[in-house]
């Protein structure tokens, strides 16, 4: 069994009466938002940081697993959660928000999703690239973590992406367009203009889609990973104040 890399362990933590399942994004690990999770858990709520397969540990061991691996595991870690608590949120960082928005999508008495740059609408053009790069003999492009602007700060994050596992995220992606509108649940959405990784529009369609009330909050001063970067106190502090407000309801 490969080593999980140090800071890229899974967080738990037993709270009150609600809870709060956060995932991470995809070639990352927990890592890129313990700090939100542990904020979740100060403030008392019970919390399930999984470290989605793959992750956290070598290139190689992405390369073997796809977003049905991913999603098999958020659902576990939602079972879980939800035979502790009374109310369960739902937060996510990039491909982290996709999965969240599956499950709010199969879960309709979630109490709210919470979603940082996420990463739900695939481009067709990119797509048409990596499958180029494929058929040429690749098996990986370079990476995509660590898109941060505070110098401060790094993602732990793989230096190559696996192309067989990005075209499984670009299928569920596809899928997951037409579900969207199941998402009945309160919704938060934060978005960072300034991304190099998931266009701004990702958060606009996710907006425009959903059937629940939807909150946005613009990230001005932060790229991709904002849950390291210069605005991730207003991340947990609209985060907070969303996931009590929905709870209590």
């Amino acid at each position: 069994m490969t080593d999980v890399l140090p800071g890229a362990e899974p967080f738990s933590a037993d709270g009150g009466p609600h809870g709060v399942l956060v995932l991470h994004g995809f070639t990352a690990s927990p890592q890129s938002v313990r700090g939100l999770a542990q904020a979740f858990a100060g403030d008392g709520f019970a919390v399930e940081l999984p470290r989605l397969p793959g992750h956290g540990t070598t290139e190689q061991d992405l390369a073997t697993t796809t977003w049905d691996d991913w999603l098999g595991t958020a659902q576990a870690a939602y079972d879980d959660l939800a035979g502790r608590v009374d109310r369960l949120v739902l937060a996510g960082l990039s491909v982290g928000g996709a999965l969240a928005s599956v499950l709010a999508a199969d879960h309709p008495d979630v109490a709210g999703l919470a979603v940082v740059n996420p990463a739900v609408q695939p481009s067709p053009e990119l797509r048409a690239v990596v499958e180029e790069v494929l058929a040429s003999g690749e098996e990986f492009v370079p990476g995509i973590g660590s898109d941060i602007a505070d110098p401060a700060n790094e993602e732990l994050a793989y230096g190559r992406t696996p192309i067989r596992s990005l075209l499984s995220l670009f299928d569920a992606s596809e899928k997951l367009g037409g579900r969207l509108g199941d998402i009945t649940c309160p919704v938060l959405i934060l978005t960072s203009p300034q991304d190099h990784v998931v266009p701004p529009a990702d958060s606009d369609a996710l907006a425009a889609a959903v059937s629940g009330p939807v909150e946005r909050v613009t990230l001005e001063r932060s790229y991709h990973v904002a849950t390291l970067d210069y605005d991730r106190d207003i991340i947990i502090e609209r985060s907070l104040a969303f996931a009590r407000e929905v709870t209590a309801a």
